[in-house]
């Protein structure tokens, strides 16, 4: 199932047989997923029909215009761009069968348990601990800036399961069950005044073996798979002229020519050229995707993302003057997504400051793509052979 063709022949003989004004949401979801119509380029059986990732755009078009639902994919971003490429490429057979379905049609949110307060920027260090018992792992230790943690039924985490090697080995890649006794979740509240994040508490929290992705102490090399998709997924987003921040201030340029100056109209102008750059540099990288895994590229089209989204809305900040510094609400809240574009530009100008924290901070995407794209010398790391256990800490 390679032709165009056929893939949209396939997608209108699905369309009648599950009309989506006559057939509910979750059914048309699963029945999607079993047709190999979710994403195209996975494997039969898997939710896909081993198609050219290109020819996922057929479908959706199709789709699209039959007026079918779809998977609220900005609610399970992190299941889709982070848990199901991981779960592919390292997970077991049984291990595919039970996660991607749920996963896919929305069913079973996940969320990343990765950071740690003295593990962010520097993640090897991580110092949860996972200890082999019987059949399983108990896991002891605490994460942060876990996005959905409040919704979430599972979790991808790293933990060490060797103290006595060096940082970046002696950890392993687990799937967690976020409704273990032993997991508490309490909310981050943020600038913007939601919770949207939250911090993690494992305490003896039991894992069987089955659940554990990749072999163990091969943690890191899982978890580049989960981070270079991650990178993609928040910098690559496949967006129109004018999607995303630049929308907003193009937008508010247009409609309230009282507020120009020639100033604000320059510094309009070369963010609005960045963004279109960056967003066909997007479309390319997705190109790129079709031939196989994400590489280090995903890191620089993040750094991107963060600082033209900072800048933009700083920059829609000042266009507005007084109004500007108003904010719509403080309540404390706990959303199920982030929405950049639906809110105000206060909003927008105080969440955007997480953007070069989240999915890597920019200082560390920076020596990322020096080292790995440019091919620049690696800076010096003296802790590189010493045991995770003998760290100063």
């Amino acid at each position: 199932m390679t032709g165009e063709d056929e893939l949209r022949a396939r997608t209108r003989e699905f369309l009648a047989a599950h009309p989506p004004a006559g057939t509910g949401r979750l059914e048309f979801l699963r029945a999607r997923f079993d047709a190999g119509l979710a994403w195209v380029h996975y494997p039969e059986g898997l939710g896909g029909l081993g198609a050219p990732r290109a020819l996922q755009a057929v479908v959706d078009a199709e789709l699209e215009a039959a007026g079918a639902p779809d998977n609220d994919p900005r609610r399970i971003g992190i299941g889709l761009g982070m848990a199901a490429p991981t779960v592919l490429r390292y997970g077991t057979d049984e291990q595919k069968r039970r996660f991607l379905r749920p996963l896919w049609t929305g069913e079973e949110v996940w969320c990343q348990l990765f950071s740690e307060p003295g593990a962010g920027s520097d993640l090897a260090a991580l110092g949860t601990r996972a200890v082999r018992e019987g059949d399983g792992w108990v896991v002891d230790g605490q994460k942060v800036w876990t996005s959905s943690a409040h919704l979430a039924r599972w979790a991808i985490l790293i933990a060490r399961t060797d103290p006595g090697l060096p940082k970046h080995q002696g950890i392993t890649y687990f799937v967690c069950d976020m409704t273990d006794p032993g997991v508490e979740v309490r909310p981050l509240r943020q600038i913007t005044g939601e919770a949207e994040f939250n911090e993690v508490f494992l305490t003896g929290v039991r894992i069987p073996d089955s659940d554990r992705l990749g072999e163990v102490g091969d943690g890191w090399r899982v978890a580049q798979t989960t981070l270079m998709n991650e990178r993609v997924s928040i910098g690559g987003m496949r967006l129109p002229r004018e999607g995303g921040m630049i929308g907003p201030l193009a937008r508010t340029w247009r409609d309230r020519p009282d507020l120009r100056t020639h100033d604000l109209h320059q510094r309009l102008l070369k963010l609005w050229v960045e963004s279109e750059v960056s967003r066909l540099t997007a479309e390319r990288l997705r190109q790129q995707l079709a031939a196989g895994q994400p590489g280090y590229e995903g890191s620089g089209m993040k750094l991107a993302f963060a600082r033209l989204n900072q800048e933009i809305s700083g920059l829609e900040v000042e266009l507005r003057g007084a109004e500007g510094l108003l904010y719509d609400d403080w309540t404390m809240r706990r959303p199920e997504l982030v929405d950049f574009t639906g809110r105000d530009a206060g909003y927008r100008y105080l969440r955007a400051k997480g953007n070069s924290i989240e999915g890597g901070t920019s200082e560390v995407l920076l020596n990322i793509v020096a080292e790995r794209v440019l091919g620049l010398p690696a800076e010096p790391r003296t802790d590189k052979d010493v045991a995770w256990k003998d760290l100063a800490r």
